[in-house]
């Protein structure tokens, strides 16, 4: 892939496709939550308005829904949200355009001299961003492509769709890998290409269903693999025991015993919880308390790791070289269930030679939340789908379009 540092950038328009997807408030939507993803954005964008360039921003916020722009629109999130943060960031006013491609992109763009910055509208207001038809696709990028001279991928977030802003425009312009890219796909190729061991995985999150495929793949890579969060709940289960109320894929369970059987063929040591905190119901304030991983009443919920699970997994991560970790281990948004996750955060900072990788928004979400700043890990990844299935081994379409 080119680098940014090889592009003549002064006095061009750079579109530039950054990963913008912050998360919001979820009871009034007009807050931002974690800013993560913007300022990991600000380097590249400094750097080439520094050099001279009319930087113009593409990205996505949310899933809008709706058959047309203007639909989508009407149902948000805007991005204007996002202009208004990344300018404080920047300390100097982000243009923005209402549009993507419409009237107020070109005008918007238009208005730049050298230098600045602009931010346009939501890139999945535009129905023809996501469609599987390929003349809706091309006419798009060639209207986006239109309203610059070269193009840079920074959104690591997002190369693993093949979509217009990601896959289709960079084949219609100039184009280079930003900072960002390069340096998460430093980071993987790291931890798949002769990691340091002892290397150990820690995995956690709702689903096991969404992990299948990247858990297949790290039973030949890592050492060992440690299992927490709600897809801990059908590991379990697979093994016989009862689990409650808690998060259950019951359609996975002989999928699991086939990667724990897996594992123990490859003499890869699977890790679980010996004590879990269930509570009687989902909720911050839910009575709860701790009971052996393999006696959780049949009323209650597995809401996190219990405490000696945390000790458990701390002792398995102290001697590793490589950690790769996705997922919190419980609910740590509620302060009671969030004692798993922090345990694995606090065991990661602890060791201090060996590469440490923070992969996932909810993770890099989940230490931000307990305290803990970016640098205190080797590595906090921007692109939780993407670097899973970079980690599975699957070809991501957005870095394809970027070596081409």
């Amino acid at each position: 892939m080119h680098s940014i540092d090889d592009l003549d950038v002064r006095g061009k328009r750079v579109l530039v496709r950054s990963d913008l997807n912050v998360p919001l408030d979820k009871d009034t939507g007009t807050a931002i939550t974690d800013d993560g993803r913007i300022r990991a954005s600000l380097p590249v964008i400094q750097k080439l308005s520094e050099r001279g360039a009319r930087v113009i921003i593409m990205a996505h916020l949310g899933r809008p829904k709706g058959a047309d722009f203007a639909e989508r629109a009407a149902g948000g999130p805007s991005l204007r949200i996002v202009s208004d943060r990344l300018g404080e960031l920047l300390g100097r006013p982000v243009a923005f355009a209402s549009d993507l491609v419409g009237p107020s992109a070109a005008e918007t763009v238009a208005g730049l001299a050298d230098g600045d910055v602009a931010l346009l509208e939501n890139v999945r207001f535009e129905s023809a961003e996501t469609s599987k038809d390929e003349a809706e696709r091309t006419e798009l990028a060639r209207k986006i492509a239109g309203l610059g001279d070269l193009y840079v991928g920074d959104g690591f977030g997002v190369v693993h769709r093949e979509q217009v802003s990601v896959y289709d425009v960079p084949k219609l312009l100039p184009h280079a890998a930003g900072d960002l890219v390069a340096a998460e796909v430093e980071v993987l190729k790291r931890l798949t290409e002769n990691p340091a061991r002892p290397y150990a995985v820690v995995l956690g999150g709702s689903k096991v269903s969404d992990k299948l495929g990247v858990i297949g793949n790290l039973l030949k890579l890592a050492d060992r693999l440690l299992i927490g969060g709600g897809m801990v709940y059908t590991f379990l289960a697979a093994q016989g025991h009862e689990v409650g109320t808690s998060l259950l894929e019951r359609d996975q369970i002989e999928t699991v015993k086939g990667l724990l059987a897996d594992a123990e063929a490859r003499g890869v040591e699977i890790v679980l919880p010996t004590d879990i905190v269930a509570a009687t119901e989902f909720g911050a304030d839910a009575e709860h308390a701790i009971y052996p991983a393999d006696a959780i009443p049949a009323d209650r919920m597995g809401l996190d790791i219990g405490p000696d699970s945390g000790k458990l997994f701390a002792a398995k991560l102290a001697d590793a070289r490589t950690v790769f970790w996705n997922g919190p281990m419980g609910v740590f948004e509620f302060r009671a269930f969030s004692y798993g996750t922090r345990a694995v955060a606090e065991a990661l900072t602890g060791l201090e030679d060996g590469l440490t990788v923070v992969g996932g928004g909810d993770s890099a979400a989940a230490v931000r939340s307990l305290g803990m700043a970016d640098d205190e890990f080797s590595h906090v990844s921007t692109g939780g789908g993407a670097s899973l299935e970079y980690l599975e081994g699957k070809t991501l379409p957005g870095l394809v379009a970027l070596e081409s």
